[in-house]
């Protein structure tokens, strides 16, 4: 009867252990990331567009800003590519947005002070656009990309 016992123990730990994988093939696996045309295009906006793409992301999300005086690429951050935008306001005031693009288009925004103390990458700029972010008076304001 022991034996029988033992038996039956040792095929269920047998059969438990089937299923198991060695943490050797899991940290081989390839990582994918998934990127988006609306990412990509992103990063070929120049400085007044970009402006105002991550303008409305943050009017989106529910937050304000009423000039951008500097923005740029941050990094990526497992399939999100992060961006930052430094706002400021009509009464001298300043707030720095992290804006987090996903490849299904959306985009997520945290205060930069928030991000800092989370574990996400910090907003530092890594990649400028190109060109200015405001246009002078007088001027025509540059084309929006379509």
């Amino acid at each position: 009867m022991r034996k029988v016992s033992f038996l039956a123990t040792m095929a269920v730990a047998l059969l438990g252990a089937c299923n198991e994988q060695p943490a050797q093939d899991q940290a081989n696996q390839p990582k994918i990331r998934i990127v988006s045309e609306e990412q990509k295009q992103l990063h070929q906006l120049d400085a007044f567009n970009l402006a105002i793409g991550l303008k409305r992301a943050i009017y989106d999300a529910g937050y304000t800003c009423k000039r951008i005086s500097r923005a740029g690429f941050v990094g990526t951050w497992k399939n999100l590519d992060e961006w930052t935008a430094h706002c400021e306001y009509d009464n001298g005031s300043s707030r720095d947005w992290a804006i987090f693009a996903g490849p299904d288009g959306s985009a997520q925004v945290r205060d930069c002070k928030d991000v800092a103390t989370s574990g996400l990458p910090p907003c530092v700029i890594t990649k400028r656009p190109k060109g200015r972010f405001e246009f002078e008076a007088g001027k025509s304001a540059p084309k929006a990309r379509s």
